[in-house]
């Protein structure tokens, strides 16, 4: 066996608490390499030789290494433990904190010393089915012309949108397309920055306790986030807590009074008199933005404002949870009192963190619940938009972003195909492959990935439109106003995503259930998965392939011999060990088992 392919540390995500009394473990090891593997563990202050062997089970595999996984139960809560690997060769490798040797002694053990209650990340319950649907309030829907910005622009204007374009979109027009949101299977809107700001898209808060009168007020506000929930849909609001406006009053009053100040620790300020043109002598949200300076959240008296903002809304609106801007920027200290508030006033509140990158270190339960999942996203954006990788690296890829979390961090993650910042998927899809696709082949290519986005685990979401085919280029073009006339809506589209979300309220193994890989076939561009919860489970099969294919399909040992339904169309086959397909091009399923295993 390959010693130095074998890994395991008594860490996220190689171990982590389950529950007050399971622990769970992975390790990893050279491809193919085991052919059982299992964990001995005892209770820490167990005598020698009371260990207990469990036998792990293998959940993934990439190109180079294999990983296996399973749960050690503890009535006490403390546990040591170590591997053994076996190969067929009849060779036993022990794996410890002194890492690999054919001898046990010499490997030493792991130890989970006690799991406490803050170790086990406990999610919203209604967090593993929910389907979110991303609001740019703006440019939603005007229900109130009456408190348009003068500029505003009419809804029907086809023209591209500018940084600095105003349509007229606002929190009466969201509250009055409640019902198409239901309609649609959303479970939980998420709305980018609603409070008093100068831009359309409001990341530059200048008053953090009221909402921006071009939107509306706090009183319909209110009235929104209570109809949502009588419609069963939840509320997330976005929170701009790394940067402000700089007209924002603790900053104007920098700007006047320098260093004298009251309020200059607030921010980072390099220099003293306080300039912003034509470079600002302070930290700015990205490069030199001097419209946003750089909040210091490592201040007592910033932290307490911002978890006093945190408590109003969460109090005064009752609403569901945050999303989380510039997420990695701010302090993790303060994240931690952030959580400890947020959950005290609503344990069922969600919090998103935007993350770009791997965001593991926010993820260990004292922080996020999940991320925005841009990685994923771009993976997505390579196999289905772009078709720049096949089969065999889009599952490679998936599997690692899977194994690099805990199950509850990766059933929180906030999958996304498109958003404000980004081109739209549909748009990518045209430009993808053998270059703009016109009709139906870059449409199809989307619908594969919605179904992806549906069956991965996570949370999905749904950017505003995508559902009735919008496009866009990046930021401000992604940003146009909602298309509302059913004669500039895909209709079979939505009805397409519709059905989706409606699998995905419906199956617990779409939402809760494990994830392994199935198939991954370079030569057809298929990949395909199965999520299993409880006794259900669901095997999804993608093929991401321009042409049309007859395919005898091998089923999972688990669905041979059963009678086999695909959920999207409602075709049955009978017991077997495989099926015959014939494929359509960009065409995905979802087979369920339909008999009882051995029936």
């Amino acid at each position: 066996m390959r010693l130095d392919s074998i890994f395991h540390t008594c860490d996220a995500p190689f171990a982590f608490a389950v529950s007050l009394h399971e622990w769970k473990v992975r390790i990893r090891c050279a491809k193919g390499d085991a052919q059982r593997v299992s964990v001995v563990h005892a209770d820490r202050y167990a005598d020698p030789g009371r260990e207990t062997p469990i036998r792990l089970e293998q959940v993934l595999s990439t190109g180079l290494h294999d990983y296996y996984e399973g749960i050690i139960p503890t009535p006490t809560r403390r546990i040591r433990y170590s591997f053994l690997l076996e190969n067929s060769q009849g060779e036993r490798v022990w794996y410890g904190e002194n890492g690999a040797s054919v001898e046990r002694k010499h490997t030493n053990v792991f130890h989970c010393p006690i799991i406490t209650p803050s170790q086990v990340h406990n999610l919203p319950e209604w967090a593993a089915s929910a389907v979110v649907y991303q609001i740019f309030p703006e440019r939603f829907h005007n229900g109130d012309p009456m408190n348009d910005p003068e500029e505003a622009l009419n809804w029907t204007d086809e023209s591209c949108p500018a940084w600095d374009s105003f349509w007229g979109g606002d929190l009466q027009g969201v509250l009055e397309k409640l019902p198409y949101l239901q309609d649609l299977g959303i479970t939980c809107v998420y709305l980018t920055p609603i409070f008093l700001s100068p831009t359309n898209h409001k990341y530059d808060t200048v008053d953090y306790y009221t909402i921006d009168p071009h939107f509306g007020d706090e009183a319909l506000f209110r009235r929104l986030v209570e109809e949502a929930h009588r419609l069963g849909i939840r509320v997330m609001l976005d929170a701009v807590f790394n940067h402000s406006s700089d007209r924002f009053f603790a900053f104007q009053d920098v700007l006047k009074n320098g260093e004298a100040s009251p309020y200059k620790d607030w921010f980072y300020i390099h220099e003293y008199p306080v300039v912003q043109e034509p470079v600002a002598c302070y930290e700015t949200f990205a490069s030199n933005l001097p419209f946003m300076p750089r909040l210091n959240l490592e201040h007592p008296e910033v932290q307490q404002y911002m978890l006093q903002v945190t408590a109003y809304w969460m109090d005064q609106a009752q609403i569901d949870g945050w999303r989380l801007d510039v997420a990695n920027e701010v302090p993790p200290s303060f994240w931690r009192m952030f959580r400890q508030l947020v959950k005290s006033k609503n344990p069922e509140a969600l919090i998103i963190g935007e993350v770009m990158h791997d965001a593991l270190p926010w993820l260990r339960g004292d922080q996020f619940d999940g991320t925005m999942n841009y990685p994923l996203r771009d993976v997505l954006l390579e196999f289905f938009a772009r078709q720049t990788i096949g089969a065999a690296a889009f599952v490679e890829q998936i599997s690692n972003l899977y194994i690099r979390g805990t199950d509850s961090s990766a059933l929180a993650m906030l999958n996304l195909l498109d958003s404000h910042d980004t081109e739209r998927f549909l748009t990518s899809c045209r430009k993808g492959g053998w270059g703009w696709q016109p009709g139906g082949e870059a449409e199809n290519r989307l619908k594969l990935a919605v179904l992806f986005l549906m069956t991965y685990p996570g949370i999905p979401m749904i950017y505003y439109g995508a559902e009735i085919g919008m496009e866009g280029e990046t930021d401000p073009g992604c940003r146009k106003p909602m298309v509302w006339e059913t004669a500039g809506q895909n209709l079979p589209l939505r009805q397409y995503v519709q059905q989706l979300t409606g699998l995905r309220r419906e199956r617990t193994e779409l939402q809760a259930g494990s994830f392994t890989v199935w198939v991954a076939d370079e030569s057809q561009n298929q990949a395909g998965f199965i999520r299993r919860s409880g006794d259900g489970e669901i095997a999804v099969l993608l093929h991401n392939n321009p042409c049309e294919a007859e395919l005898e399909l091998q089923l999972p040992p688990s669905f041979q011999g059963r009678r086999i339904r695909d959920l999207l169309t409602g075709q049955t086959w009978e017991a077997a060990a495989s099926i015959q397909l014939q494929l359509a091009p960009y065409s995905g399923y979802l087979f369920v088992a339909e008999t009882p295993a051995g029936v």
